[in-house]
Protein backbone atom coordinates (compact mmCIF):
# COMPACT_ATOMS: atom_id res chain seq x y z
CA UNK A 1 0.00 0.00 0.00
CA UNK A 2 1.20 3.63 -0.78
CA UNK A 3 2.13 5.89 2.11
CA UNK A 4 2.98 9.84 2.61
CA UNK A 5 6.17 10.64 4.47
CA UNK A 6 6.72 13.56 6.33
CA UNK A 7 10.03 15.04 7.13
CA UNK A 8 10.54 18.26 8.94
CA UNK A 9 10.34 20.24 12.26
CA UNK A 10 8.13 19.98 14.81
CA UNK A 11 7.23 22.92 16.81
CA UNK A 12 4.32 24.00 19.59
CA UNK A 13 2.27 26.99 18.27
CA UNK A 14 1.00 29.13 21.01
CA UNK A 15 -1.07 31.24 19.19
CA UNK A 16 -2.33 34.91 20.32
CA UNK A 17 -4.92 37.09 19.59
CA UNK A 18 -5.15 40.48 21.09
CA UNK A 19 -2.12 39.42 22.49
CA UNK A 20 -3.85 36.91 24.53
CA UNK A 21 -2.74 33.14 24.02
CA UNK A 22 -5.91 31.13 22.75
CA UNK A 23 -4.51 27.99 21.99
CA UNK A 24 -1.17 25.95 22.19
CA UNK A 25 -1.23 23.38 18.75
CA UNK A 26 1.50 20.79 18.20
CA UNK A 27 2.70 21.80 14.50
CA UNK A 28 5.23 22.25 11.51
CA UNK A 29 4.63 22.45 8.07
CA UNK A 30 5.56 19.13 7.01
CA UNK A 31 3.37 17.88 10.38
CA UNK A 32 0.60 19.75 9.89
CA UNK A 33 0.56 18.04 6.52
CA UNK A 34 0.74 15.24 7.96
CA UNK A 35 -1.96 14.95 10.06
CA UNK A 36 -4.33 15.97 7.63
CA UNK A 37 -3.70 13.05 5.55
CA UNK A 38 -3.71 11.12 8.30
CA UNK A 39 -7.06 12.21 9.01
CA UNK A 40 -8.37 11.60 5.73
CA UNK A 41 -7.58 8.13 5.87
CA UNK A 42 -4.16 7.91 4.07
CA UNK A 43 -1.38 5.60 5.46
CA UNK A 44 1.47 8.22 7.08
CA UNK A 45 4.31 8.71 8.78
CA UNK A 46 6.63 11.01 10.51
CA UNK A 47 10.18 11.83 10.46
CA UNK A 48 11.89 13.98 12.52
CA UNK A 49 13.06 15.18 15.64
CA UNK A 50 11.85 16.74 18.76
CA UNK A 51 13.24 17.63 22.22
CA UNK A 52 12.66 14.82 25.52
CA UNK A 53 10.80 16.80 27.39
CA UNK A 54 6.78 17.73 28.08
CA UNK A 55 6.72 19.42 24.73
CA UNK A 56 7.97 16.95 22.73
CA UNK A 57 6.01 14.00 24.25
CA UNK A 58 3.05 16.07 23.32
CA UNK A 59 3.70 16.28 19.95
CA UNK A 60 5.04 12.43 19.95
CA UNK A 61 1.41 11.69 21.60
CA UNK A 62 -0.67 14.12 19.12
CA UNK A 63 0.78 11.99 16.05
CA UNK A 64 0.00 8.91 17.28
CA UNK A 65 -3.53 9.87 18.73
CA UNK A 66 -3.62 10.72 14.62
CA UNK A 67 -2.85 7.67 13.82
CA UNK A 68 0.60 8.95 12.22
CA UNK A 69 3.38 6.46 12.50
CA UNK A 70 5.41 8.43 14.93
CA UNK A 71 8.52 5.22 15.38
CA UNK A 72 10.63 7.68 13.31
CA UNK A 73 10.43 10.58 15.11
CA UNK A 74 13.29 10.84 17.64
CA UNK A 75 13.34 12.62 21.54
CA UNK A 76 16.84 13.55 21.69
CA UNK A 77 18.14 14.51 25.11
CA UNK A 78 20.79 17.24 23.60
CA UNK A 79 17.87 19.39 22.73
CA UNK A 80 14.95 21.53 24.02
CA UNK A 81 11.71 21.44 21.53
CA UNK A 82 10.98 24.29 19.44
CA UNK A 83 8.15 26.80 20.32
CA UNK A 84 6.50 29.55 17.64
CA UNK A 85 4.64 32.28 19.34
CA UNK A 86 1.96 32.85 16.28
CA UNK A 87 -0.01 36.51 16.57
CA UNK A 88 -2.81 36.66 14.40
CA UNK A 89 -3.18 40.35 13.00
CA UNK A 90 -6.73 41.96 12.15
CA UNK A 91 -6.85 40.05 8.86
CA UNK A 92 -6.34 36.89 10.90
CA UNK A 93 -2.88 36.28 9.42
CA UNK A 94 -0.24 34.76 11.54
CA UNK A 95 2.94 36.90 11.95
CA UNK A 96 5.71 34.49 13.79
CA UNK A 97 8.59 34.36 17.00
CA UNK A 98 10.08 31.48 16.68
CA UNK A 99 12.21 29.40 20.01
CA UNK A 100 14.47 26.82 18.23
CA UNK A 101 17.73 24.91 19.48
CA UNK A 102 19.95 23.63 16.99
CA UNK A 103 19.31 19.57 15.62
CA UNK A 104 20.74 16.84 17.22
CA UNK A 105 24.59 16.21 16.05
CA UNK A 106 23.82 12.44 16.49
CA UNK A 107 22.76 10.59 13.31
CA UNK A 108 19.32 9.20 12.65
CA UNK A 109 18.96 5.98 14.74
CA UNK A 110 16.05 4.58 12.35
CA UNK A 111 14.83 5.92 9.00
CA UNK A 112 11.40 4.38 7.05
CA UNK A 113 12.24 2.59 3.17
CA UNK A 114 10.76 4.41 0.51
CA UNK A 115 8.59 2.39 -2.09
CA UNK A 116 7.73 3.60 -5.69
CA UNK A 117 4.95 5.79 -5.58
CA UNK A 118 4.91 6.51 -2.36
CA UNK A 119 4.84 10.36 -1.50
CA UNK A 120 7.74 12.10 0.22
CA UNK A 121 6.93 15.64 1.68
CA UNK A 122 9.84 17.65 2.54
CA UNK A 123 10.74 21.08 2.99
CA UNK A 124 11.04 24.68 5.21
CA UNK A 125 14.40 25.31 6.62
CA UNK A 126 14.52 22.06 7.75
CA UNK A 127 15.53 20.73 4.45
CA UNK A 128 18.53 22.99 3.69
CA UNK A 129 19.86 23.59 6.95
CA UNK A 130 23.59 23.10 6.88
CA UNK A 131 23.22 21.34 10.72
CA UNK A 132 21.36 18.85 9.54
CA UNK A 133 21.73 18.46 6.08
CA UNK A 134 23.85 16.13 5.81
CA UNK A 135 21.26 13.93 7.04
CA UNK A 136 18.48 14.61 5.17
CA UNK A 137 19.98 15.20 1.56
CA UNK A 138 20.76 11.31 1.35
CA UNK A 139 17.08 10.57 2.32
CA UNK A 140 15.97 12.47 -0.29
CA UNK A 141 18.20 11.51 -2.90
CA UNK A 142 16.81 7.76 -1.55
CA UNK A 143 13.40 8.72 -1.97
CA UNK A 144 13.97 10.20 -5.51
CA UNK A 145 16.33 6.92 -6.66
CA UNK A 146 13.43 4.82 -5.49
CA UNK A 147 10.65 6.09 -7.86
CA UNK A 148 8.55 7.98 -4.73
CA UNK A 149 6.92 11.44 -5.45
CA UNK A 150 8.89 13.98 -4.25
CA UNK A 151 6.81 17.10 -3.08
CA UNK A 152 8.85 20.08 -2.20
CA UNK A 153 7.85 22.83 -0.30
CA UNK A 154 9.86 25.95 -0.22
CA UNK A 155 8.07 27.57 3.07
CA UNK A 156 11.35 30.11 3.13
CA UNK A 157 11.16 32.40 5.96
CA UNK A 158 12.28 36.23 5.89
CA UNK A 159 14.23 35.51 9.24
CA UNK A 160 16.66 33.49 7.31
CA UNK A 161 16.96 35.82 4.66
CA UNK A 162 20.52 36.65 5.82
CA UNK A 163 21.67 32.83 5.10
CA UNK A 164 20.45 32.87 1.95
CA UNK A 165 23.59 32.86 0.12
CA UNK A 166 24.93 29.78 1.61
CA UNK A 167 21.48 27.78 1.30
CA UNK A 168 21.20 28.40 -2.48
CA UNK A 169 22.79 25.09 -3.25
CA UNK A 170 20.73 23.03 -0.88
CA UNK A 171 17.64 25.08 -2.65
CA UNK A 172 18.69 24.23 -6.05
CA UNK A 173 19.32 20.37 -4.91
CA UNK A 174 16.26 20.20 -3.84
CA UNK A 175 14.65 21.67 -6.62
CA UNK A 176 16.55 18.88 -9.18
CA UNK A 177 15.42 15.90 -6.84
CA UNK A 178 11.45 17.36 -6.62
CA UNK A 179 8.59 15.75 -8.71
CA UNK A 180 6.82 19.10 -7.96
CA UNK A 181 8.16 22.11 -6.32
CA UNK A 182 5.35 24.58 -4.21
CA UNK A 183 5.89 27.60 -2.66
CA UNK A 184 3.65 30.99 -1.78
CA UNK A 185 4.34 34.10 -3.51
CA UNK A 186 5.83 35.43 0.03
CA UNK A 187 8.56 32.63 -0.20
CA UNK A 188 9.67 34.08 -3.91
CA UNK A 189 9.49 37.83 -2.91
CA UNK A 190 11.57 37.08 -0.66
CA UNK A 191 14.11 34.98 -2.34
CA UNK A 192 13.88 36.06 -5.53
CA UNK A 193 12.56 39.86 -5.03
CA UNK A 194 9.25 38.66 -7.67
CA UNK A 195 5.76 37.44 -7.19
CA UNK A 196 4.85 36.65 -10.50
CA UNK A 197 4.78 32.98 -10.89
CA UNK A 198 5.58 32.80 -14.52
CA UNK A 199 8.72 34.61 -13.82
CA UNK A 200 9.68 32.63 -10.80
CA UNK A 201 9.31 29.36 -13.05
CA UNK A 202 11.10 30.23 -16.10
CA UNK A 203 14.09 32.16 -14.27
CA UNK A 204 14.28 29.96 -10.79
CA UNK A 205 12.57 26.79 -11.25
CA UNK A 206 12.12 25.17 -14.70
CA UNK A 207 15.88 24.28 -15.44
CA UNK A 208 15.20 22.14 -12.36
CA UNK A 209 12.00 20.64 -12.07
CA UNK A 210 9.25 21.42 -14.39
CA UNK A 211 6.33 20.99 -12.35
CA UNK A 212 5.67 23.91 -10.25
CA UNK A 213 2.83 25.53 -8.15
CA UNK A 214 2.71 28.85 -6.60
CA UNK A 215 -0.39 29.50 -4.10
CA UNK A 216 -0.73 33.56 -4.49
CA UNK A 217 -3.42 33.80 -0.91
CA UNK A 218 -6.57 35.01 -1.89
CA UNK A 219 -5.35 36.00 -5.28
CA UNK A 220 -5.66 32.53 -6.62
CA UNK A 221 -2.73 29.61 -7.63
CA UNK A 222 -0.87 29.45 -10.62
CA UNK A 223 0.52 26.15 -11.97
CA UNK A 224 3.47 26.01 -14.54
CA UNK A 225 4.49 22.86 -16.28
CA UNK A 226 6.10 23.08 -19.99
CA UNK A 227 3.24 23.35 -21.74
CA UNK A 228 1.23 25.82 -19.81
CA UNK A 229 0.61 27.66 -17.23
CA UNK A 230 -3.22 27.47 -15.73
CA UNK A 231 -4.94 30.10 -13.16
CA UNK A 232 -7.17 28.92 -10.65
CA UNK A 233 -9.47 30.99 -8.16
CA UNK A 234 -9.80 30.61 -4.17
CA UNK A 235 -13.26 30.17 -2.34
CA UNK A 236 -13.59 33.34 -0.33
CA UNK A 237 -13.75 31.22 3.38
CA UNK A 238 -14.69 33.28 7.02
CA UNK A 239 -11.29 33.00 8.03
CA UNK A 240 -10.50 32.12 11.32
CA UNK A 241 -6.82 31.95 11.06
CA UNK A 242 -4.47 31.48 8.34
CA UNK A 243 -2.06 29.34 10.16
CA UNK A 244 -1.52 26.36 8.27
CA UNK A 245 -3.45 27.34 4.96
CA UNK A 246 -0.10 25.94 2.84
CA UNK A 247 0.54 22.83 4.63
CA UNK A 248 -3.25 21.86 4.14
CA UNK A 249 -2.98 23.18 0.39
CA UNK A 250 -0.15 20.15 0.30
CA UNK A 251 -2.35 18.00 2.43
CA UNK A 252 -5.44 18.04 -0.02
CA UNK A 253 -3.12 17.97 -3.71
CA UNK A 254 -1.61 14.73 -1.76
CA UNK A 255 -4.84 13.35 -0.83
CA UNK A 256 -5.78 13.86 -4.77
CA UNK A 257 -2.77 11.83 -5.81
CA UNK A 258 -4.22 9.00 -3.38
CA UNK A 259 -7.79 9.37 -4.68
CA UNK A 260 -7.41 9.53 -8.48
CA UNK A 261 -4.28 6.58 -8.51
CA UNK A 262 -1.48 9.27 -9.83
CA UNK A 263 1.53 7.99 -9.68
CA UNK A 264 5.08 9.58 -10.68
CA UNK A 265 5.49 8.45 -14.23
CA UNK A 266 1.38 9.80 -14.74
CA UNK A 267 2.38 13.52 -13.68
CA UNK A 268 4.39 13.84 -16.72
CA UNK A 269 1.37 13.90 -18.94
CA UNK A 270 -1.47 14.65 -16.16
CA UNK A 271 -4.60 15.90 -17.87
CA UNK A 272 -5.88 19.53 -17.28
CA UNK A 273 -9.12 17.94 -15.96
CA UNK A 274 -6.94 15.72 -12.93
CA UNK A 275 -4.21 18.62 -12.32
CA UNK A 276 -7.86 20.43 -12.02
CA UNK A 277 -9.39 18.27 -9.59
CA UNK A 278 -5.66 18.18 -7.46
CA UNK A 279 -6.06 21.94 -7.48
CA UNK A 280 -9.36 21.71 -6.14
CA UNK A 281 -8.57 18.96 -3.48
CA UNK A 282 -5.58 21.57 -2.51
CA UNK A 283 -8.46 23.98 -1.77
CA UNK A 284 -10.96 22.50 0.16
CA UNK A 285 -8.31 21.47 2.72
CA UNK A 286 -6.67 24.82 2.95
CA UNK A 287 -10.46 26.13 3.39
CA UNK A 288 -11.38 24.01 6.06
CA UNK A 289 -8.19 24.52 7.82
CA UNK A 290 -8.80 28.65 7.72
CA UNK A 291 -11.90 27.89 9.61
CA UNK A 292 -10.83 26.98 12.26
CA UNK A 293 -7.87 27.78 14.85
CA UNK A 294 -6.47 24.16 14.14
CA UNK A 295 -3.18 23.43 12.24
CA UNK A 296 -4.91 20.66 10.24
CA UNK A 297 -8.30 19.76 8.80
CA UNK A 298 -10.78 18.71 11.72
CA UNK A 299 -11.75 15.33 12.19
CA UNK A 300 -14.90 15.16 10.75
CA UNK A 301 -14.21 16.43 7.86
CA UNK A 302 -11.76 14.19 7.26
CA UNK A 303 -13.98 10.97 8.16
CA UNK A 304 -16.33 12.29 5.40
CA UNK A 305 -13.65 11.87 2.41
CA UNK A 306 -13.72 9.26 0.53
CA UNK A 307 -10.39 7.48 -1.35
CA UNK A 308 -11.82 5.79 -3.71
CA UNK A 309 -9.35 3.57 -5.07
CA UNK A 310 -7.19 3.66 -2.28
Amino acid sequence: MRKVIGMGETILDIVFRNQQPTAAVPGGSSFNCIISTARAGIPTLFVGETGNDDVGHCIADFLSANHVDASYLRLCDDQKSAVSLAFLDENNDAHYTFYKSKPSAKPHPKLPDVAKDDVLLFGSFYAIAPENRWQTKPFIQQAAESGAILYYDVNFRSSHLHELPLLWDAIHENFMMSTVVRGSADDFEIMYGERNPEEVYRKHVARYCPLFICTLGGDGIALCTPENTWYFDVPRVETVSTIGAGDNFNAGFIYGLFSEGIGREDLRSLPFEKWERLIDCGKRFAANVCASINNSIDIDFGKSLSLGRL
